[in-house]
């Protein structure tokens, strides 16, 4: 294995760790809620739900802050080689992934991990382990 050291950014990811974790912290203080993207969108949809300005407060925020860091930095270019269509089935497998383990990586891996919950030790070592499924079948078997 190599480290890519031009592209390797330590700091910057330190940075989006602990900003991730003060919001997920500030929301669970000031809410008495999870901070688990999957379940704020999927709550703001269900009409009647208590406290849908601050979910969507939240969810604009998550929106929004690529566009901030562009005016501190330089904006990231992303790339999608898997195209559209690869994105959108991407995007509804998680979707579906999320509703069946009844939470995403940041409500189970960050939120959940921190209140020691054991439902959610288990979730996040299922993803992390299809993750790396995932990388393995896509590099060393379809040799993408």
């Amino acid at each position: 294995m190599t480290i890519d050291w031009l592209h390797f950014t330590p700091w910057s990811a330190l940075a989006g760790g602990v900003l991730i974790g003060l919001a997920a912290s500030l929301f669970a203080v000031a809410n008495g809620r999870i901070a688990g993207i999957s379940g704020l969108l999927g709550s703001l949809l269900q009409r009647g739900a208590e406290g849908r300005l601050e979910k969507a407060l939240f969810l604009i925020g998550l929106l929004v802050a690529p566009f901030a860091w562009a005016l501190v930095a330089a904006p990231v270019r992303p790339s999608f080689p898997a195209g559209v269509t690869g994105l959108v089935v991407a995007g509804l497998l998680v979707g579906l992934g999320t509703r069946y383990g009844s939470g995403c990586t940041s409500g189970h891996g960050v939120c959940g991990l921190a209140r020691l919950s054991r439902r959610s030790l288990v979730a996040t070592a299922c993803f992390m382990a299809s993750a790396g499924l995932t990388v393995w079948l896509v590099r060393h078997v379809w040799g993408g």
